[in-house]
Order: C-alpha cells, then sequence, then structure tokens
C-alpha cells in the first residue's frame, strides 16, 4: 500500500508542476501587465515600465523562455514573486489561504458527510415520502448556480433580519468592522458571518454525495453477499452498516477527489458574494489586473487542493476496497 501511494503522490507531484506551468505560460501571452502603468495618471516613461516589468518578471518584452524559467526556479524555492503592484505574494497568499481554508474545510466536509448520510438513508426508505422529498430538493439545488443560492441566502437572511428587527445574520465579510468584544464573543461573531457562505458551499455537495450515495447504496443492498450475511443471523441494520455502507463508499472516494474542483470553483463567487477576501476573490482582483503571478500562485494552490483531495481518495479508496492493496 506505501509503494502504491509513493507512487501516486509523485504522479500528482507532476500534474500540479504541469498545471501551473501551463497557466503561466497562458497568462503570459494573454494577459498585457503593461496596462496597470500605462494607465497611471501621470504616465510613467516607458523605460521606467520596462524596468518595473522585468524586476516582477511579466515584461512582454523579455523572452518568455526566460520569463518561464526564472518563475520556476523561485517556485522551486518557495518564492512567489511580486504582484504588478510589487508586493510580495508569499505573505498575501498565506493570509488569504487562511481566510479561503475555513470556508473550503468545513463546508466541504459537511457537505460530504451529510450528503453521505442522506443518500444512505433515502435507500433504506427508497420511494417513501422523505426519499421522494429529497430527490426533488436535491435536482432544485443541482440546477441552481452557486452564485445564485448565494444571492438567494443573502435575500433570505436581509428579509429575516428586517422581520425581526434585529441584525441577527451578518454576512459580509469575515467578521464585524471594528468589533469590540471578549474572545468568545469574537468567535461567535466569526460564526455568525461563516454561516451562510458555508452553507452555500455545502448545499451543492450535500445534493450531488446524497444522489450518488443513493445510487451506490441500491446497488449494494441487492447484493448476494447482503443476503448471505442476512441469512448468517445478521440484522438489516448491521448487515447494511458492516458490509453495505463500506462497498458503496469505495466509488464515493473517487466521487469526492473531482467533485471538490466544484466546490473549489464555488468558493471562488461565494467569497466573492459575500465580501470575503479570500483567494477566490484574489484570483478574481488577479485576473482583473492582469497579474500574471497572482493567477498563477492560485492555480497553484487549486492544482494542489485539489489533487491532495485525489491522493486522499486514493488513501480511503485503499483502505476500503482490499482488492487495490492486493493489486498493488
Amino acid at each position: 500500500m506505501v509503494r502504491y501511494l509513493a507512487k501516486r503522490l509523485v504522479y500528482y507531484a507532476v500534474l500540479v508542476f504541469i498545471a501551473t506551468s501551463l497557466t503561466y505560460l497562458l497568462a503570459s501571452l494573454s494577459f498585457n501587465p503593461r496596462l496597470t502603468y500605462e494607465s497611471r495618471n501621470p504616465r510613467p516613461p516607458a523605460s521606467v515600465i520596462d524596468t518595473q516589468l522585468s524586476q516582477i518578471g511579466v515584461n512582454d518584452h523579455d523572452p518568455l523562455i526566460g520569463r518561464y524559467l526564472t518563475w520556476a526556479g523561485k517556485t522551486f524555492t518557495g518564492d512567489l514573486g511580486l504582484t504588478v503592484t510589487r508586493k510580495e505574494i508569499d505573505n498575501e497568499f498565506w493570509v488569504r489561504l487562511g481566510i479561503s481554508l475555513r470556508l473550503l474545510i468545513i463546508g466541504s466536509i459537511l457537505g460530504t458527510v451529510l450528503g453521505v448520510l442522506l443518500g444512505f438513508w433515502n435507500a433504506l426508505r427508497q420511494y417513501r415520502l422523505s426519499d421522494r422529498v429529497s430527490t426533488i430538493l436535491s435536482f432544485v439545488l443541482l440546477s441552481t448556480p452557486v452564485f445564485l443560492s448565494a444571492v438567494l441566502l443573502k435575500i433570505g437572511a436581509t428579509g429575516l433580519n428586517q422581520a425581526l428587527g434585529i441584525q441577527l445574520i451578518n454576512y459580509t465579510g469575515e467578521a464585524t468592522a471594528g468589533f469590540q468584544g471578549t474572545l468568545w464573543e469574537a468567535l461567535g461573531d466569526r460564526a455568525v458571518h461563516l454561516l451562510l457562505p458555508t452553507i452555500s458551499i455545502a448545499i451543492g455537495s450535500i445534493a450531488i454525495y446524497s444522489r450518488y450515495q443513493r445510487a451506490t447504496m441500491l446497488d449494494v443492498l441487492g447484493s448476494d453477499y447482503i443476503r448471505t450475511a442476512r441469512a448468517k443471523g445478521l440484522s438489516r441494520t448491521r448487515a447494511t452498516l458492516k458490509h453495505g455502507l463500506r462497498t458503496a463508499l469505495i466509488p464515493m472516494t473517487t466521487l469526492f477527489a473531482y467533485g471538490f474542483l466544484g466546490i473549489f470553483l464555488g468558493a471562488t463567487f461565494t467569497e466573492k458574494i459575500f465580501g470575503w477576501n479570500g483567494l477566490g476573490a484574489w484570483f478574481i482582483e488577479g485576473v482583473q489586473a492582469n497579474d500574471v503571478n497572482v493567477v498563477t500562485a492560485y492555480s497553484l494552490f487549486a492544482a494542489v487542493v485539489v489533487l491532495l483531495a485525489g491522493f486522499l481518495a486514493d488513501i480511503a479508496n485503499a483502505a476500503l476496497d482490499p482488492r487495490v492493496r492486493a493489486a498493488r
């Protein structure tokens, strides 16, 4: 198993390098960072603009291969370079990473766990009222874009606050500006601000995973080994949990790895809509500013996160399925 996971880790590392390199090259060919300096008033001399862009490593007058090699060398040493406004990306990256991870980790875990449990429950209660209602709601959520569900949540929170006459739910930013209070009060304030963005990310995952988990569980419930376990005296609940759920989770691990990309992209819109200054909002600002290094740093993080999810899925797959360990 260790050898199998080591091979997968090397494979993912190569994919991260390729994906990030392609992003850098495409951004360098399509972006025009020169506009950031040329739009200033007064406009700097052309020689000054060239010097500034060359120091940042995004001067379109310099050979692309040279810029790429310089960027690759710095990236391997942990230096992500400078933004187009000459700010260090490393410092900004870690600050915004902490903001984004609160949304990604809580939202993805909540969505995955609740989705799997809901799918498991619906499979056991196939065609009953709860299963039919869950199916309808899942299809509605699956057909609703992330940005639309986020806006609807804001509208609902605003209506609730107006109906109660108090600011019960705050949803703009990660904390109330100028908040003064104890540590627990500050944590409570952040939890309130975290509520709607987390729900926005989690509900899509719940809808997806519940549908897939229901389908895989229905396939498993009709298997011979479940009937054999029941014939040996195991109760329906114990046979389903011990033998059925474990088998049904195997394809779900792969789905989680690829579905995490959708969660990650959804968080980009969620951050912008709810005013969270995380990596997603930073990426959008970088695109608007034609900032090659910012977009590449975001791409690097996205590739690492998505492929790390794939690596964790490989671990879970190997742990759940003995055939994977035996084959490798």
